[in-house]
Order: C-alpha cells, then structure tokens, then sequence
C-alpha cells in the first residue's frame, strides 16, 4: 500500500461521519458519540498526516507550499471543532458552526485526493511512497 491509499481510506471514514453527524438532532447520545468519533479521527489523521506525508513533503521546493498550506488547513479544522466544543449542541448555532466545519474538512480532503496526491507523487520515490504508509498505518492503529 502507499501512504496516499492510507490516507485516502481515512478520508472516506471522516467523510462517513460527517454526513452521518448532518442528519443527528440534538445534544442526543447519538450525536455526541459520533462528534467524539469525527474528532478523534481528525485528530490522529491531522498528526500522522503531517509526521509522514506533510514532513517529507517539505524536504522537496515543489511541495513545501502545499504542505504548509496543508498544515494551516488542520489548524483552521481545530479552530472550528473548538468552537464547537464551547457551543451548545442543541442550538441552531452550533449546527451552522458543524457545517462550516463539514465545508472546511470536505474542501481540505478533496484538496488534498486532487491537487497534493498528483505532487507528491512526483516528488516521492515508490519505495518512500510505501514506507510512508507503512509509518502512517503503524501510528494509526491500522
């Protein structure tokens, strides 16, 4: 496997949480163990992803801008889940704060599958393509 299917993989779950996550009402048990599930899942993605896909990247002059902006992206995405954790669930506010974030991390991923992939791709070696996912999998539990 290469780190971008690695990667691609835990993309499609966060998608998954996120629609799942629109249709919940609430401050409900359902929606709060689902908004848990979607932030640790940010959370242990965003700090793999810059340790072995956006480290490496910053090596090569063609993707260095990319990764950086990949990385200010992820702390946009934590800017919005904290606002969200200081919102009451149950208010309309914090249904429009949800959506912004779904905006945000939807943008950042099909950003990411689109445009960085393609990059990176020219920028890392195969083998360091594998070993980067080999790393990313071993830190994800996967």
């Amino acid at each position: 496997m290469k780190i971008f299917e690695a990667l691609r993989k835990d993309h499609d779950k966060q998608r998954a949480l996120l629609k799942i996550l629109l249709e919940t009402q609430g401050e409900s048990p359902t929606r709060q163990e689902y908004y848990q599930q979607l932030k640790d899942a940010l959370a242990t993605h965003a700090i793999a992803e810059e340790r072995y896909f956006y480290a490496p990247l910053m090596q090569a002059d063609e993707t260095i801008a990319l990764s950086r902006h990949g990385v200010a992206e992820h702390h946009q995405i934590d800017k919005l889940i904290a606002k969200l954790d200081d919102t009451e669930m149950s208010s309309p506010a914090w249904l429009a704060a949800f959506k912004q974030l779904t905006e945000k991390v939807e943008h950042h991923l099909a950003e990411e599958e689109r445009e960085f992939f393609q990059m990176a791709g020219k920028a890392l070696s195969e083998k360091e393509k594998h070993d980067l996912a080999e790393e990313y999998l071993a830190e994800m539990g996967s």
